[in-house]
């Protein structure tokens, strides 16, 4: 990556503006899952070392009026990052003001301290995630001049707390996820190792059009899963019952399947249900067509053991997008089956792109078994459709 680190910048005695990504689930007042914060430790953690003196930086939620900020408050993130790094972290619970300045001038070296959520700059204007310019300066004038982005989960947004700070410092750099995010997921769509098969599900085409466009010049294969297999297989008048469609991507679709040239795999089976929720009824479908008054929720065994095959001798291989609603344990089959096909290769470089996959590999017990599992959904779609993310460009090149 031609932008410069954390690594490649002098810390010690500095107040260092860190954007980190703390948006966790929290219920009644508890973070129930807080796989972001332990991953933003290595960062905090080097700059503490090395004697600087960490401000950090997140969103939490969705903010847009003062009764959105119910319930949003970092308050928690700052007491269970305390806890994981074992020393005080400082909370004025403020966004601007004297308070806030007051105790970042009194912080020594070593010490860190958040910033209440980002996102209730939103309530007046939106200036959080409109970029606010007068929100940027001031923000980057509560440092000495150095910003280390470690938020891949908003590096495809243009917010004040990441490209406005950028902006306005001497040094914006890339903290040790970020630049691992990069070195994933990057790398392994621009300059693989071959071959490279890539893996999409989910429930929309449109939501992965740019993707799949980008993918079918970069992979040597591309398997396609998930409720989004049914407008597929509409556009090739193939029979979905009761099945997911998206209608207005049917030409799209065909388009997508005329320019692959064999590299888009379909599954050829599905495990279909008479109803989504409430049904009776669940089996496998006996080839591609659902039966009439049925819909289609999982990839069927023919499809495992066809993306199996597709996928043997892969050494690259990135995935975004469970097979079918692997949250109801009658249609994870297909998620299961694709996932322990992935880890088996040898010497695979496995990547999962955020989102729905990466909590079904959390989920299902197999994040361990993966080289990478990215922090975020969004950004790490762009990524894969070959965008430039905001976030990352605004970074000091070395």
């Amino acid at each position: 990556m031609a932008k410069l680190t954390v690594k490649d910048v002098e810390l010690k005695g500095k107040k260092v503006l860190v954007r980190v990504d703390f948006n966790v689930p929290l219920k009644d007042g508890v973070i129930t899952n807080d796989n972001r914060i332990t991953a933003a430790l290595p960062t905090i953690k080097y700059i503490l070392e090395q004697g600087g003196r960490a401000i950090l930086f997140s969103h939490l939620g969705r903010v847009k009026e003062e009764a959105d900020k119910e319930g949003k408050s970092l308050a928690p993130v700052a007491k269970a990052l305390g806890e994981k790094l074992g020393q005080e972290v400082i909370f004025p619970g403020a966004t601007r003001g004297e308070a806030l300045e007051a105790a970042i001038n009194a912080l020594e070296d070593g010490q860190v301290l958040l910033v209440e959520n980002t996102r209730f700059e939103d309530v007046d204007g939106k200036k959080e995630s409109k970029n606010d310019p007068e929100l940027g300066q001031y923000w980057a004038s509560l440092g000495d001049g150095i910003f280390v982005n470690d938020a891949f989960g908003t590096a495809h947004r243009a917010h004040a707390s990441n490209v406005g700070i950028s902006a306005n410092v001497e040094k914006a750099v890339a903290g040790f996820l970020l630049e691992n995010e990069i070195a994933y997921i990057q790398e392994a769509v621009e300059s693989p190792v071959r071959p490279f098969v890539a893996i999409l599900g989910g429930s929309k085409v449109s939501d992965k059009i740019g993707v799949i466009e980008n993918l079918l010049e970069k992979a040597d294969k591309v398997l396609i899963g998930g409720g989004m297999t049914y407008t597929f297989y509409k556009a090739q008048g193939i029979e979905i019952g009761n099945s997911l469609v998206e209608e207005d991507k049917l030409e799209v679709a065909k388009s997508l399947l005329e320019k692959a040239n064999g590299k888009l795999i379909l599954p050829v089976d599905s495990k279909e249900a008479n109803a989504f929720a409430g049904y009776d009824t669940v089996r496998d479908t006996e080839g591609e067509a659902v039966s009439e008054g049925f819909l289609g929720l999982d990839i069927g065994p023919k499809s495992i053991a066809k993306f199996e095959a597709e996928l043997e001798g892969a050494k690259t291989v990135v995935w975004n997008g469970p097979m079918g609603v692997f949250e109801n344990p009658d249609f994870q089959a297909g998620t299961i089956g694709v996932m322990d096909a992935i880890v088996k290769q040898p010497e695979v470089k496995s990547i999962i792109g955020g989102g729905d996959s990466a909590a079904a590999a959390i989920n299902l017990g197999r994040a361990d078994k993966f080289s990478w599992i990215s922090t975020g959904g969004g950004a790490s779609m762009e990524l894969l459709e070959g965008k430039v993310l905001p976030g990352l460009s605004a970074l000091t090149e070395k």
